[in-house]
């Protein structure tokens, strides 16, 4: 026996039933890093008064020992745990220097060096947290319990996770899609944003597919299932943007080489300038200062601030301008990129459908005004993304929009109405339009749809008097965006969407654009960045959606759309544009740039002051001040030269540079 499908009143749409996947939030202090790293620093400010203030050591020394124990004892338990597999890491040196500091009186020294690592720890967890949030939030897009089909006819619910291919699914008004499947009877429209980022609600029928964790419109649809909860396109998004992640995990890699290297170099070193000179007969008071002055100019700080103060100046610039870089990381990977990949809708577009034509059929006897009020007013009671822009541009007009009786809508077609005694019908024109009537509206629709525009046809009493042409609006910085990136990389950018091919290719045309990616889920995106990757090409990403996050993820860098982004793609991506302005990619693609240059400057400055030092100290006899002197001096020098980056001018200069 088959069963009937009814349309029953769509249910309330609970938080997470929009487009956007569910927030989920980590609590802070969930984090045991973050615990103790607040347990460190309120010890320590409980402290730090009461020795500034000449208070018996008995007050605040146990605080100190409670702040040392708190904020390094993990720090100092990893440290020995890879101790004990013959490596040396920086974490335990950092604890060796603070007891050190400790044991020679320094004591606050010590333990405020304690509480910087503990909440640096602390923060890199909580971001950690937050991105695995994003990427679990994204699975709460496919409702928990689908209402599957018996054999008999009769319906029961089950949980998502225990359907299985083969198995019928009833989908109704307003439900989210529990599964990847086929339509076998019904019609809706669905809201597939996230999947495909298409801007507008799909028709779906008997035969088209639908994914798992897409809105159902006010249609009912009985679905076949055709892929496990596991295998869905939303499970594959999460597992593609886990995998790409992990693909940068090899720079990590390579950093912790290096500090490796460095810590057992630092170590022999110092060693050897204190044990040579005193095998060889030398005092031992000369020998310890002669290795404790190696220590100071030897240390890598004027290296490490050759580096940051650059960077780190770039991105508070950035963000003083609406681009918010994750990390110094990304900021130098910025300049890197050569090649761009855009995407279309919320990207290149701002991601709401508006009216662009008005178009009166000859003899009808309606002006633009006249066709507009009325599909307005025979709109006006429906909710569907098409309907709001033909009555968002009629009250842009100012047009006063009349009364519409007998509502009624139809999945796939259109609307129907009574306006002012007269019968209005505004759709799809493939479904209202018939062989009776005049080939002038069906050419019409066909000019507005060869222009990448959505046609709807309007009809009065069954006869067609006019159409409508509805698209996505162009961002008025995107053609200058593109003519900016092409000369930054040498390359056209190119386009990647998953709307369709003749809306892609028309608006490609018109900001210039030749490379056109149209029709493409989230791995087609991902295969079309590591096409280029495997050519040799360092990759920008921009996008803006849940199915733009793999393709985020797997390029060199990735940037997001600030006020329109979902929450797995603002978290996975490593920029974001907080205020949606296009124009500052290649502005802060520049800053990097320039960025770069200041470190290369500083390394040089460090490098050139370290050799002198050092080779000074072993050679010679290099007192103690001077070479704190020469070692600071060098410090301060790089880091106000890297603070350049920090005035208006720098962003000035490479907006400049962005559009050259």
């Amino acid at each position: 026996m088959s069963s009937t499908l009814i349309e029953r009143p769509a249910p309330e749409v609970a938080a997470g039933s929009t487009g956007v996947a569910p927030r989920r939030r980590t609590r802070i202090f969930a984090l045991p890093e973050a615990r103790w790293a607040a347990a460190a620093l309120v010890l320590f400010l409980i402290a730090l008064p009461l020795q500034l203030t000449g208070a018996p050591a008995w007050t605040w020394g146990p605080l100190y020992a409670l702040a040392y124990a708190t904020g390094g004892w993990e720090p100092a338990w990893a440290g020995l745990q890879a101790l004990r597999e013959k490596t040396l890491d920086v974490d335990l040196l950092m604890i060796v220097a603070a007891l050190g500091a400790a044991a020679v009186g320094q004591v606050m020294d010590g333990a405020l060096l304690i509480v910087i690592f503990a909440t640096s720890g602390a923060l890199e967890a909580i971001a950690t947290a937050r991105t695995a949030d994003s990427v679990r939030g994204l699975l709460d897009l496919a409702p928990a319990t689908a209402t599957r089909l018996l054999d008999d006819g009769t319906e029961e619910s089950v949980p998502t996770e225990r359907l299985a291919v083969g198995d019928t699914v009833l989908v109704r008004p307003g439900e989210r899609i529990g599964a990847d499947g086929r339509v076998l009877d019904g019609a809706s429209e669905v809201d597939q944003a996230t999947i495909t980022g298409e801007p507008l609600p799909v028709a779906k029928g008997t035969g088209d597919e639908v994914f798992a964790g897409t809105l159902n419109g006010t249609g009912a649809l009985r679905v076949k299932v055709e892929r496990d909860a596991s295998d869905s396109v939303i499970a594959r998004i999460v597992k593609m943007v886990e995998e790409a992640s992990e693909t940068k995990a090899p720079t990590q890699l390579f950093i912790e080489k290096v500090e490796q290297r460095y810590s057992i170099g630092m170590v022999v070193a110092t060693l050897a300038v204190f044990a040579v000179p005193l095998a060889l007969g030398a005092a031992f008071t000369g020998s310890l200062l002669r290795a404790m002055t190696f220590m100071i100019v030897a240390s890598p700080c004027a290296v490490v601030l050759a580096t940051m103060p650059p960077l780190l100046s770039a991105i508070a610039n950035a963000g003083r301008h609406g681009v918010l870089v994750k990390s110094a990381v990304v900021m130098e990977r910025l300049g890197q990129v050569d090649a761009v990949a855009l995407d279309k809708t919320g990207t290149l577009t701002e991601g709401t459908p508006r009216v662009t034509d008005v178009r009166p059929l000859a003899g009808a006897g309606f002006t633009e005004d006249g066709l507009l009020a009325l599909a307005a007013a025979a709109e006006h009671p429906s909710e569907h993304p098409l309907a709001r822009a033909v009555v968002d541009a009629a009250r842009t007009r100012g047009l006063t929009l009349a009364t519409a009786e007998d509502f009624a809508s139809a999945p796939g077609i259109g609307v129907t109405a009574t306006v002012g005694g007269r019968a209005v019908a505004v759709g799809a024109p493939a479904r209202l339009l018939t062989d009776a009537v005049s080939s002038r509206a069906a050419s019409v629709a066909a000019e507005l749809e060869d222009g990448g525009r959505t046609a709807v046809l309007v009809e009065v009493d069954g006869v067609p008097v006019g159409l409508l042409g509805i698209a996505d609006r162009l961002r008025p910085d995107a053609a200058a965006t593109v003519t900016a990136l092409t000369a930054l990389t040498g390359t056209a950018p190119m386009l990647v969407t998953g709307d369709n091919p003749r809306a892609a290719a028309r608006l490609a045309a018109e900001v210039g654009i030749t490379d056109v990616r149209a029709g493409l889920l989230p791995q087609d995106k991902v295969t079309a960045v590591r096409d280029q990757e495997q050519a040799g090409r360092k990759v920008l990403v921009i996008g803006d959606g849940v199915n733009d996050a793999p393709a985020l993820a797997a390029a060199h860098t990735g940037i997001a759309m600030g006020r329109a982004g979902s929450d797995l793609a603002l978290e996975t991506a490593d920029a974001v544009i907080v205020r949606d302005e296009l124009a500052t990619v290649p502005a802060v693609v520049a800053l990097s740039r320039r960025a770069r240059s200041f470190v290369v400057q500083n390394l040089v400055i460090a490098s050139v002051f370290i050799s002198v030092l050092v080779v000074w100290d072993l050679v010679a006899t290099l007192p103690l001040p001077l070479g704190v002197l020469g070692h600071e001096g060098s410090t301060v020098i790089v880091g106000l030269n890297g603070l350049r980056l920090l005035r208006e001018a720098a962003w000035t200069r490479a907006r400049t540079e962005g559009r050259r």
